[in-house]
């Protein structure tokens, strides 16, 4: 369990973060290129179509027998986005190797009410190091993603009406969202060509996330300008955080198919540490991407001992099924039109299963007004809430808010935001929450890398 921090450090450590991916962005400045005779480009109409200018791209690429999918494509672990996905990165060249940082700071004030809500005041953050090279017919690519919130989002997470998950202090968590780990990512990608447009790609490490649910929700443009987890994380991409990942793939240009091994079990309350346990869990994850704009996504796997017991009692496998699609529109440089919207399934043995749907949208213009809202409906057991039932409640969850970045400062896009959002519960819940609307209030100060033209 993470100590009391006082506010004065919560400021400090996002300062420290922001300085350390400043001094990355310098020291990975390629040096300046010599003088030489400078042309005006000529424009073409697919400059103007970001459409059309992703599949000139791909095109492109398709001519080079040593190049993997469009570097906007990946989302976390081996996950995908469409490939009409802006890239907000700091990047530079180290010899052989392409270095890019990515990440999202918050400093937030957060209010949820109703008897189960609460207030605080911490930081929502990570930070993610990339580097790739070519080897042989090949490309090799090395991570690192680190989060403060340890340090930064005090005792057992920060209140978030209808979030449930993990464990602290030997009870579930539950109307709050549990800090990320010190170590988000360690991990290793590799691919290369195996036949025709067919690649093989291989990923994995002592810190991953295996091939089950949708991009993670830090990663999905969709969900960029909101500090708040979704209340259906457990059921989509609560593995995004893994302790041990083998995976393998094959991929076309337009298509994905993948399964892991890895280790299913929950990370414990303590967040400094690296939870290893036996790779005794597996998924399978297709994708398709039938334009540039979609991602769509269908996942299974067996997790085992991935809860903690009920009552005491030894851990609990889950079985959970995903679907999602991704729609990305990017209006012109700056702006996009971002969608995600997403159904998980856990079957816990001897427990009657239950389901969890999510809808979030995000509309950005000319990198400066961004409009965020998500709606979600979830099935959660009396457990999941910590309450002694063994019955299933449908929660919900509505937010919207609206975040204003400002001008970009040495490659970093500061903002201001707000949210709003109301948690609804049946009536069989309201002795416990004191009313079935409860509403929340959220605001905050952000930091993000400024999109970088592809």
């Amino acid at each position: 369990m993470s100590a009391r921090v006082p506010s004065s450090i919560l400021v400090g450590a996002l300062a420290f973060s922001i300085c350390g991916v400043t001094a990355i962005r310098a020291a990975a400045q390629p040096p300046p290129a010599p003088p030489q005779h400078q042309h005006e480009p000529q424009s073409s109409p697919a400059d103007s179509d970001p459409a059309q200018r992703q599949d000139m791209q791909h095109m492109h690429m398709g001519d080079e027998q040593d190049m993997t999918m469009p570097p906007t494509r990946e989302g976390s672990g081996t996950s995908w986005l469409p490939d009409e996905t802006p890239m907000y990165a700091i990047h530079g060249q180290a010899g052989t190797w392409t270095l890019m940082v990515h990440g999202s700071a918050f400093l937030q004030y957060l209010h949820e009410g109703g008897d189960r809500g609460g207030d605080q005041g911490g930081s929502v953050n990570w930070f993610m190091g990339m580097a790739n090279r070519t080897v042989g017919t090949g490309h090799l690519g090395l991570r690192g993603m680190i989060s403060l919130e340890p340090w930064t989002i005090r005792g057992c997470g920060y209140p978030d009406l209808l979030a449930s998950g993990e464990t602290c202090q030997g009870e579930t968590i539950h109307d709050r969202q549990h800090p990320h780990d010190l170590f988000m990512e360690l991990a290793a990608t590799y691919d290369r060509p195996i036949g025709g447009d067919i690649r093989l790609q291989l990923y994995g490490g002592p810190v991953g996330e295996p091939a089950l649910g949708p991009t993670a929700f830090p990663h999905r443009i969709s969900a960029m300008p909101s500090p708040l987890a979704p209340i259906s994380h457990h059921w989509l991409d609560s593995t995004h955080i893994t302790y041990g990942v083998i995976t393998g793939g094959v991929y076309g240009k337009r298509w994905k198919a993948e399964t892991s091994v890895f280790n299913g079990r929950e990370p414990d309350e303590d967040r400094t540490n690296f939870d290893f346990g036996m790779l005794d869990s597996w998924s399978g994850r297709v994708w398709f991407l039938p334009t540039n704009r979609w991602a769509l996504q269908v996942s299974a796997g067996h997790l085992t001992e991935a809860e903690a017991g009920h009552d005491g009692g030894p851990r609990v496998d889950v079985d959970r099924v995903t679907a999602s699609a991704t729609y990305h529109r990017i209006v012109r440089q700056g702006s996009i039109w971002a969608s995600t919207v997403g159904w998980g399934r856990n079957q816990e043995p001897g427990n009657d299963a239950t389901n969890a749907l999510l809808a979030e949208t995000n509309l950005t213009r000319d990198e400066r007004d961004s409009w965020f809202g998500r709606f979600e409906l979830s099935g959660k057991s009396g457990h999941d809430l910590a309450i002694e039932s063994p019955d299933v409640f449908t929660v919900a969850k509505l937010q919207a808010g609206y975040t204003r970045y400002f001008d970009a400062w040495n490659g970093l896009k500061p903002g201001v935001g707000a949210g709003v959002s109301a948690g609804l519960v049946p009536d069989s819940l309201k002795p416990f929450y004191g009313s079935r609307v409860n509403v929340g209030l959220a605001v905050f100060v952000t930091l993000r890398p400024a999109e970088r033209g592809m």
